[in-house]
C-alpha cells in the first residue's frame, strides 16, 4: 500500500497576513515527508494574484509569484485574477521567475492557437511503485473576458473529454485542479467518473471533510489564505482505493513565524513604495472624494470614461472613489490608494426607450442605494454613493435629457459606466436589453490615470 500526501491553496488573492507561516508550513511538511520517504504533492488552484494589494499592483504579479516559490509548491493553475487580471503581456511574463510548473488545460493563444510557452496541459508523476497520476488543470471559461484579451478559454467538459481520450490507457489515476467553481465541480464528477479528485476553486468554498460525488473526491479549502487543504490517497496495485480530504486552519493550528506582522507590513510597504516611484501627472487642484456628493475627482472620472470610451455619456458612482488625490504630483499609488477596485469600463447601447427606463431606474432607486453598503462581488468600495452623471440631465419636471436634448425612443444612445453595473442586481437593463462590451484591458484607475498624464502632463 502506497500513501500520498497532498496539500493545496486556492484564492489567496494577495491576501498575505498568513503567507509567511504558510510557505513555512508547506516547505516542512514537504521536508517532513520527504524524510519519511513518503509521496507529497503541493499546488495552488490560482488567483494567488489580486491587484487589490499594491504589492501586486506594483509588479504586475510577479512579486506575489516569487512568494509563492517560497512554499516550494509542485504546480500552481491559474485563476481569473491572473487571466483576465492581467493584459496579455503581463499574463505572458508573469511567471518568468517561478520555481514550479503551470499547468493549464483549456487556455490557447488566440495568435497561434497554441497552449502558451509558460504553461503544460499535463504533469504525469509517476510514484514510487509506478502509478502514473495525471494532474491537468482548467480555468474558469469566461470567454467575455479572455476573448478581447487575445485568448481562446475552452469548455472545461471538452477539455476533459479530450484528455481523458487522449491518455487513456497511458494515466492510471487523474487529479483535476479546478480552477472553475463548486458546481462546475459537481457537474463534472457526474460526468466523468474516471476523476480520482477534483481540488477546487474560484467559489471559495471550504469542505472540511471534502465532498464525494458520483467516484470523485471534491476537495476546496476556501479563501484569502485561512486554510490550506490537506488530501490523503492510498494507492494499491497502482489504482487509488481510497482518499480522504481535511483542512488546515492556519491562525489556529500554525504558529506565526518570528517577525511575520513585519514582514506582512512590508509587502504592503515595497508596494507602495513602488507605485509612488511611479509619477503619472500634475494636477492643479486637489481632487475630492465624498460617496456624498458628485466631486470634481468623480467628474474627471466620468469625462475620462467618455474619453477611452469615445462616448458621449458615462454614469458613474461617487462610492468607487475612495480617497482625494492631493494638488501637485500624481503617482500610481495615488490612484490605487483612491480606485483599488480590479473594475473595467462597459460601454453599452440602448434605445431612447431603454435608456428613459434606466435612468427612470436610478433616480427612483437613488435615496436606497446611496448610503447602502458594498459587499461581495470583488471589491468596489464600501459605499455605494451619490449616482453622478455626464451628458445626461434630469430636469425639474422629470424629463430625461441627453446632452441637452429631449430623447427620442427609437434612437440609440451610447453609455459608459463600469463592468460592476453588469453585476449588481439594480440595474437589470444593463445586462438584459443593452448591446454591451466591456473594454480591455485596462482597470478603471488605469483608464483616469492615462487621461490625467493627458491633461495634466508632469512639469
Amino acid at each position: 500500500m502506497e500513501k500520498i500526501s497532498i496539500y493545496h491553496t486556492n484564492d489567496i488573492h494577495s491576501h498575505l497576513m498568513n503567507w509567511p507561516r504558510t510557505a513555512k508550513f508547506l516547505r516542512d511538511v514537504r521536508s517532513f515527508h520527504e524524510n519519511q520517504k513518503e509521496e507529497v504533492l503541493i499546488f495552488d488552484i490560482g488567483d494567488a494574484c489580486d491587484r487589490v494589494h499594491p504589492l501586486t499592483e506594483a509588479t504586475n504579479g510577479q512579486a506575489i509569484i516569487r512568494l509563492l516559490n517560497d512554499a516550494h509548491y509542485d504546480a500552481v493553475t491559474i485563476g481569473n485574477n491572473e487571466g483576465i487580471g492581467s493584459t496579455k503581456y503581463q499574463l505572458n511574463q508573469l511567471y518568468n521567475d517561478a520555481d514550479f510548473k503551470i499547468i493549464l488545460s483549456n487556455l490557447t493563444d488566440k495568435d497561434t492557437n497554441a497552449l502558451p510557452n509558460w504553461a503544460v496541459p499535463i504533469k504525469i508523476y509517476k510514484t514510487s511503485s509506478g502509478s502514473k497520476l495525471g494532474i491537468f488543470a482548467c480555468t474558469i471559461p469566461l470567454t467575455v473576458s479572455y476573448d478581447p484579451l487575445g485568448w481562446n478559454v475552452e469548455d472545461p467538459f471538452k477539455t476533459i473529454e479530450r484528455i481523458l481520450e487522449q491518455y487513456q490507457g497511458i494515466v492510471d489515476n487523474w487529479i483535476l485542479l479546478s480552477h472553475l467553481g463548486i458546481d462546475y465541480d459537481r457537474k463534472i464528477a457526474e460526468k466523468f467518473p474516471e476523476l480520482n479528485v477534483i481540488i477546487g476553486a474560484h467559489t471559495h468554498h471550504l469542505l472540511p471533510e471534502g465532498e464525494y460525488v458520483n467516484s470523485s473526491l471534491l476537495a476546496g479549502a476556501g479563501k484569502f489564505g485561512e486554510y490550506i487543504g490537506q488530501i490523503n490517497i492510498e494507492i494499491e496495485n497502482q489504482k487509488i482505493v481510497k482518499a480522504s480530504a481535511e483542512v488546515i486552519d492556519i491562525e489556529k493550528a500554525i504558529k506565526p513565524v518570528k517577525d511575520e506582522n513585519t514582514l506582512v507590513h512590508q509587502y504592503t510597504q515595497l508596494g507602495h513604495e513602488l507605485l509612488q516611484e511611479q509619477k503619472i501627472a500634475d494636477i492643479p487642484d486637489t481632487f475630492e472624494a465624498d460617496w456624498k456628493q458628485c466631486t470634481n475627482f468623480v467628474n474627471i472620472g466620468l469625462d475620462a470614461l467618455c474619453n477611452y470610451a469615445e462616448t458621449d455619456a458615462a454614469i458613474l458612482n461617487s462610492g468607487l472613489f475612495l480617497q482625494p488625490i492631493i494638488e501637485g504630483s500624481v503617482t500610481n499609488d495615488d490612484l490605487h490608494r483612491a480606485l483599488p477596485h480590479p473594475m473595467r469600463v462597459l460601454k453599452y447601447t440602448v434605445t431612447g426607450k431603454q435608456l428613459k427606463e434606466l435612468i427612470y431606474s436610478m433616480e427612483t432607486q437613488r435615496a436606497r442605494l446611496e448610503p447602502l453598503p458594498i459587499k461581495g462581488l470583488g471589491f468596489r468600495g464600501k459605499i455605494f454613493g451619490k449616482i453622478c452623471y455626464k451628458g445626461i440631465q434630469v430636469t425639474e419636471n422629470q424629463e430625461i435629457q441627453f446632452n441637452g436634448k429631449s430623447i427620442r425612443e427609437e434612437a440609440d444612445y451610447t453609455i459608459a459606466s463600469v463592468d460592476h453595473y453588469l453585476f449588481v442586481p439594480f440595474f437589470p437593463i444593463i445586462g438584459e436589453k443593452s448591446d454591451y462590451q466591456v473594454l480591455f484591458p485596462h482597470f478603471l484607475r488605469v483608464v483616469i490615470g492615462n487621461y490625467l498624464q493627458k491633461q495634466y502632463p508632469i512639469k
